[in-house]
């Protein structure tokens, strides 16, 4: 069985700590491991690495790639499908699907998004043997068993019941509360956003019920992606077929879709606080603190404190929904930080702004194994570089030298320079820029970068 990741989401509900350009699927929220690594791990129960493909964002590739490689996954560059935009569930799904019928032809496909939160058991097991029974017939989507209300989450209807799940008798949207206290009193399913399918049913049910995505994907993939619509695969073929089923799941499972989200699945302490990060609290309660420095607070109750290094978010519980509306309002000013992170990863690795004033900025610089920075000059900045970690093999003006743990040098505004991590543990360097002009784009390159 194949499997496809969505890995394009931009994730702006938990903004500080994820932003347009390092969204929810790359956080490490609950564990040492990002969600796409956790959605990867279970694509790997039913799919071999080689059967595995990822759809995400061009920009994403990098970190993508990365996040792969940390859990020690053989899945090949080549199963990392790009997206040149954004244009929803079902083109993405289109692409993948477009894929694996060029590479292997007819097979059944599971769908899963990269950025929630399951907890494995028997019947996550049990639920995915029964949709491979009927995703030879059926497009099938996995109902999640409702442990209360959610007025977050739309909800299907099961209708007439068949092997090992049942037909949908409609989808609806999010509710409100009262409507979903009836919703679940009658056996209604959230909506999970996972799927199984069959490549020949999935094409023949979108020629018939999407064929402008099916016509936009004629063209080359630039083109098919400007000509296709900007729909999701629910409203674009899931509601409209006759051959929909669902298969009830009963574990735990979140879309990780907002701050309060993240506050129910964390552990919490005598106070009903949900902590991560350095915390002293007084007479507080019911809060989630998230930060890297230390935060202290007294007398706060139903509180969001979020600290990303360069932006903090306060908020109450109940209005954390609305954290998009700060990210629209740092747009609309042109504000980077609604897009960019502190760290900025690359190719090679990453760097972290760690301090910038008028005319300096420093960064911490890691250089992952057996990658480097290709031959480059600076116009209007000088660096100074000191390893913290690691051995760093030097280019500066055409001489070439080694840097170990502790030893510096100096790379004046002007001069060429190449930075390559030889080793096989990462490397570290502290950048100390100096300059009128310390922008990204002051990069004049000769070489590409490794990686």
């Amino acid at each position: 069985m194949k499997t496809i990741i969505l890995a394009g989401g931009k994730g702006t509900r938990l903004w500080p700590l994820s932003r347009e350009d390092f969204p929810k699927q790359f956080l490490k929220i609950f564990n040492d491991k990002s969600l796409l690594q956790e959605t990867l791990e279970r694509a790997l129960l039913f799919s071999k690495p080689n059967e595995v493909y990822i759809v995400t964002n061009e920009k994403y590739r990098f970190m993508v790639i990365q996040h792969i490689k940390e859990l020690n996954v053989d899945i090949p560059d080549d199963n990392v499908i790009l997206e040149p935009l954004a244009k929803n569930t079902l083109p993405a799904i289109f692409y993948g699907v477009k894929t694996i019928l060029e590479n292997d032809g007819n097979d059944i496909v599971a769908v899963l998004p990269s950025d929630h939160l399951i907890k494995v058991n028997d019947n996550y097991m049990e639920a995915f043997k029964k949709a491979q029974e009927l995703a030879g017939d059926y497009l099938v989507t996995f109902g999640i068993k409702p442990n209360k209300p959610h007025t977050g989450y739309g909800y299907i209807k099961p209708g007439e019941p068949i092997k090992g799940g049942f037909r949908v008798e409609k989808f609806v949207e999010k509710p409100d509360y009262e409507t979903a206290k009836k919703y679940v009193e009658e056996g209604y399913l959230w909506n999970s956003g996972m799927f199984m399918f069959s490549t020949d049913i999935f094409m023949k049910e979108c020629a018939k019920h999407a064929p402008e995505v099916v016509m936009a994907f004629e063209e080359d993939i630039k083109t098919a992606y400007q000509k296709s619509p900007e729909i999701s695969i629910d409203y674009g073929l899931m509601e409209k077929t006759d051959r929909a089923a669902v298969v009830p799941l009963d574990v735990f499972w979140s879309d990780v879709g907002s701050f309060d989200a993240i506050y129910e699945i964390m552990d919490k302490d005598k106070n009903e606080n949900a902590v991560k990060g350095e915390v002293i609290s007084i007479d507080s309660r019911n809060n989630l603190i998230i930060g890297g420095s230390l935060i202290a607070t007294i007398g706060i109750e139903n509180a969001i404190i979020v600290d990303s290094g360069d932006a903090i978010l306060v908020c109450s519980r109940e209005e954390s929904q609305k954290v998009r509306d700060i990210v629209k309002l740092l747009k609309e000013k042109g504000d980077k930080r609604a897009e960019v992170h502190r760290t900025i990863y690359r190719p090679w690795g990453s760097f972290t702004v760690l301090e910038e004033g008028p005319f300096y900025k420093i960064i911490k610089i890691k250089v992952l194994p057996k990658k480097g920075l290709g031959l480059r000059m600076h116009y209007h900045r000088s660096e100074h570089w000191v390893v913290v970690r690691g051995t760093a093999k030097v280019e500066v003006d055409g001489k070439e030298f080694l840097l170990r743990t502790g030893e510096s040098t100096f790379v004046p505004a002007g001069v060429k320079y190449k930075l390559e991590n030889p080793g096989v543990l990462p490397l570290e360097v502290i950048e100390v820029q100096i300059g009128e002009y310390l922008g990204e784009d002051d990069i004049l390159r000769f070489e590409e970068d490794e990686g």
